[in-house]
């Protein structure tokens, strides 16, 4: 079990799945979805969305962009969202993050739910991300008193930075599992962005239970890696919970 805090900086917590390109999919199963959900999700939006895709040719490859419908269902305060695409579904939970006891099993019914209408065959991805807004008292201050993961400029190169990026991909499980981890500024304001992705490609032989076994273990990845990334100075400011 992970520490809590009074002032978690999480903005937005996401879950996705996206299945494999063999699992059957059509025109109704969108409409089916929102029946067995709108009891907890009343509000269906429509959206149109694009993604770039690699495709391998003779000597070259090719980037092409694909534009595909997809449906927003959100809750009636629109913090929780639902979205669901051709063989995409993904779970949305926006400040205030909801602890992980209220995450989860929004997931789990979520999850299952598709389970009933869809005969997934296999899974081409699954990830958890947590993306956080961790804001500085300071207008100037030195990253390393409060995080553990921030640039690092040699004394050779100019000390005032205008702007920066850093990120790295921790291995799990034999490489089977990775970890995402990114800090950059925040657009306007004196604020850092912490984004955690830990996901797993290419998973086959897909049952309910395994892949919130999965999403369990995930989180607490996930848990370990935020708390690697921060000082105490920050955990102050989170005001941890008893």
């Amino acid at each position: 079990m992970g520490r809590k805090y009074k002032n978690p900086p999480v903005v937005e917590a996401v879950c996705e799945f996206r299945l494999s390109q063999n699992t059957p999919w059509d025109l109704t199963v969108p409409g089916i979805f929102y029946e067995k959900i709108r009891e907890h999700f009343p509000h269906r939006e429509q959206r149109v969305a694009s993604e770039v895709e690699l495709a391998h040719e003779p000597q070259s490859f090719q980037q092409r962009i694909r534009t595909f419908e997809h449906i927003l269902l959100l809750s009636e305060d629109r913090k929780r969202i639902v979205q669901l695409g051709p063989r995409l579904l993904v779970i949305n939970v926006l400040r205030p993050y909801p602890t992980w006891q209220g995450f989860k099993p929004i997931i789990e019914k979520v999850w299952k739910i598709l389970l009933e209408i869809v005969e997934v065959k296999g899974l081409e991805r699954i990830g958890l991300r947590y993306i956080n807004e961790i804001k500085i008292p300071e207008q100037t201050f030195e990253p390393e008193e409060y995080f553990e993961f921030y640039p690092y400029i040699g004394k050779g190169l100019p000390q005032k930075l205008a702007s920066f990026i850093v990120g790295a991909e921790f291995l799990y499980e034999g490489e089977d599992d990775r970890c995402r981890l990114q800090l950059t500024p925040a657009i306007g304001g004196n604020a850092l962005i912490l984004d955690i992705d830990y996901f797993l490609t290419n998973l086959q032989n897909v049952n309910s239970e395994w892949v919130m076994d999965w999403i369990e273990k995930a989180h607490s990845r996930v848990e370990e890696i935020f708390e690697g990334c921060i000082t105490d100075k920050l955990r102050a400011m989170f005001e941890e919970a008893s």
